[in-house]
């Protein structure tokens, strides 16, 4: 079985964080690169298979400090010598997803296919109002996604057709796209040269450009391994079935995870992919490694401090919660993988609001304590 570590992007102590507009304050942004740094190195030498980012924007307040997912990777990139590169994810309906398939390409190359990705739908309203890649997009959460709404069905449709884009790109020396929100090229082709002519293609006899691709392809073949970043709606287990996404879930009811496998397997047969247990979902959750009962019961209140500021008045539901000894994270891992099968198992932690020597002991503990009873190091060092 294969570890991820998921950050958020705190950049500051709770303390520090109530005093307001932490995420302004440049003293406490270098220490967080700082500390990450820090983390990334450990998480390199012990095993860990990859470090993982969301992306963000806008966030004055301090939270979710993860503003540009290929500088990020290219950050994790730069001080792993092993380890993976995670972006989780691209919210595609504020990017243009010719641009993403790209971007994320070039990535595959610089990082030498050290470089796992995903993509999401945007619930945050601020700034994915501000960024939207289409007029009329917005931010979509669960209440939503539950109500069917006009909202939503927008933001469903531009992030799915986004996803079909960006494989396309990787995909295909050259193509064209026309669909309900995108066009590449755009409609009339675009004005030729001689050069696409002579080196490249897609340029018709009147030299007109009537099909594009991306450059690099990717360095990961087909391309980099894709995620469906924190699934919860089964429409979009039903596209994620569709495409190929591996869904990631944080969910405590082992029921609900039942029933997403479930419904998983059964979209993607129709779609004509038969896909093995292990490989239609990761599963995970919060990370709280402690033998002391009454100290698991105060980070479980300053993660749910976290959580109760920030992610609930977004529509987030509070994760999954890995909480208790070694044994006890154990046992709660072994009775999800008999439900679910899963081969991938993803950790957030306390990153930025809890002290870093804290943090390094329970990624450590983890890594040295629980892995070993579900993975052993391959030849790069990784757990698996």
């Amino acid at each position: 079985m294969k570890f991820h570590l998921m950050q958020t992007g705190v950049i500051g102590r709770r303390h520090e964080l109530e005093q307001g507009m932490a995420g302004q304050r440049p003293d406490l942004y270098q220490r967080y690169l700082e500390e990450v740094k820090g983390y990334v190195q450990l998480a390199d030498e012990l095993g860990y298979a990859s470090y993982c980012s969301p992306e963000h924007h806008l966030q004055i307040e301090g939270f979710e400090i993860t503003n540009h997912p290929g500088m990020w990777a290219l950050f994790v990139g730069a001080h792993a010598k092993r380890m993976s590169a995670g972006i989780l994810g691209y919210v595609l309906p504020t990017h243009n997803p010719v641009r993403v398939a790209e971007e994320i390409a070039t990535l595959d190359h610089m990082l030498r296919g050290r470089l796992i990705v995903g993509f999401t739908r945007g619930y945050h309203a601020r700034w994915v109002d501000s960024y939207a890649a289409v007029r009329g997009v917005g931010a979509t959460n669960v209440a939503h996604a539950k109500a069917k709404d006009g909202q939503d069905a927008i933001n469903r449709e531009i992030f799915e057709e986004s996803v079909q884009i960006v494989k396309k790109a990787w995909q295909n020396p050259v193509f064209s796209h026309k669909g309900k929100y995108w066009e590449f090229p755009p409609e009339g082709g675009s004005a030729g040269h001689p050069g696409y002519a002579e080196f490249g293609k897609g340029m018709d006899e009147n030299g007109i450009v009537r099909q594009i691709g991306i450059a690099p392809r990717p360095f990961q073949n087909p391309y980099p391994k894709v995620y469906g970043a924190f699934a919860y709606s089964m429409r979009t287990v039903d596209m994620w079935a569709r495409e190929g996404g591996k869904q990631i879930v944080f969910a405590t009811d082992l029921d609900f995870c039942e029933a997403l496998w479930k419904r998983y397997a059964e979209s993607a047969k129709k779609a004509g992919r038969d896909v093995p247990r292990e490989d239609i979902g990761a599963w995970g959750g919060f990370l709280i490694l402690t033998d002391d009962k009454d100290e698991a019961e105060r980070l479980r209140a300053e993660h749910r401090w976290f959580w109760d500021k920030w992610f609930i008045p977004h529509g987030q539901q509070f994760p999954n919660v890995l909480i208790g000894s070694a044994d006890d994270i154990s046992r709660q891992i072994e009775q999800a993988h008999e439900r679910l099968g899963f081969n991938e198992c993803f950790l957030m932690f306390g990153q930025g609001h809890l002290d870093p020597g804290r943090n390094n002991d329970e990624l450590a503990r983890f890594a040295e304590k629980v892995a070993p009873r579900f993975a052993v190091k391959d030849a790069s060092g990784t757990l698996t």
